[in-house]
């Protein structure tokens, strides 16, 4: 079938650095939300909120799969208050990963995502303390916007007090992990095909790196808490040096004006692992997808 490509701003690059999603469940389930629209082309990154209210609240179970079998891993909370930055009202965002001391065996994970954005979604600020077996990093990013550009000025902070400094910007958007699952629901798929690819750049606390996704299509899906939805699929996708595609995460998500996440499916180095909706509480509107 043939796909045509969709992309933010006025160009398209290749997409690099999509393997370390790989070793991050937290950027897995950040993923679970964006794939699903194409996002505005302004640098100033101003977007409608359509899709969530403040007070939203989603719980999620994680698993892991070691040597074919499939372990309880720990839990993911998704969080969204309303806030003032600079005065000026905002919302603020939480994206906790917690995983169980069961869990840790196989990989240790104990990560807080926070950041705020203006009340038309632009990003402002961003910070990701993240414990990943043995390592500990704080990733932060201030955002600015001036003469039609978007500046991202970000510094990394390891355990040992080393720090890591950089500054880009781009007349496109930069998003940060959670502002643009913000944005990104907001956004009607209707007009999707299957095939087609959507990119975006993200700031990771590093760099900014170009991200592709790919929509596959729907499918009914049943959740953790029991109850079935129509989803929308999507797979976040890397690619080799010869442009070869390879799969990094497959997820679904309500197919309705929550776009809320139902389950996602990630491809690791040291297996594979699953994170399934388990409950939400203060969802903006009704949700329509569920199968009855």
């Amino acid at each position: 079938m043939k796909t045509k490509e969709r992309k933010i701003g006025n160009k398209i690059t290749k997409t690099v650095g999509a393997a370390s999603l790989r070793r991050n469940l937290v950027i897995g389930l950040v993923a679970l939300f964006i794939g699903c629209f194409a996002l505005p082309a302004n640098a100033q990154c101003e977007a409608k909120n359509d899709a969530f209210q403040s007070g939203e609240h989603v719980m999620y179970d994680l698993y892991f799969n070691w040597k074919f079998v499939w372990v309880k891993a720990g839990i993911a909370s998704l969080t969204t208050n309303a806030t003032t930055y600079h005065s000026e009202p905002a919302y603020r965002v939480n994206l906790l990963a917690l995983g169980s001391k069961r869990a840790d065996f196989f990989f240790k994970m104990r990560d807080t995502l926070t950041c705020v954005m203006g009340e038309k979604l632009e990003p402002r600020y961003f910070r990701k303390g993240a414990e990943e077996g043995k390592r500990y990093t704080v990733d932060e990013a201030w955002f600015s916007y001036k003469d039609g550009l978007c500046f991202a000025k970000q510094k990394r902070t390891f355990r040992d007090g080393e720090v890591q400094e950089s500054e880009e910007s781009d007349s496109r958007c930069i998003y940060d992990m959670l502002t643009i699952l913000a944005q990104a629901r907001s956004y009607d798929p209707a007009d999707y095909k299957v095939g087609d690819k959507i990119k975006f750049p993200m700031a990771t606390g590093r760099k900014v790196e170009e991200q592709t996704l790919i929509y596959r299509g729907k499918e009914n899906v049943k959740a953790e808490n029991g109850v079935t939805y129509r989803c929308l699929i999507f797979s976040l996708v890397e690619y080799d040096k010869k442009g070869k595609e390879k799969e990094v995460i497959t997820f679904f998500v309500t197919d309705d004006k929550n776009h809320l996440p139902v389950r996602l499916d990630m491809f690791l180095n040291f297996g594979s692992a699953k994170a399934f909706l388990n409950d939400v509480r203060g969802n903006r509107h009704p949700l329509t997808s569920i199968v009855k």
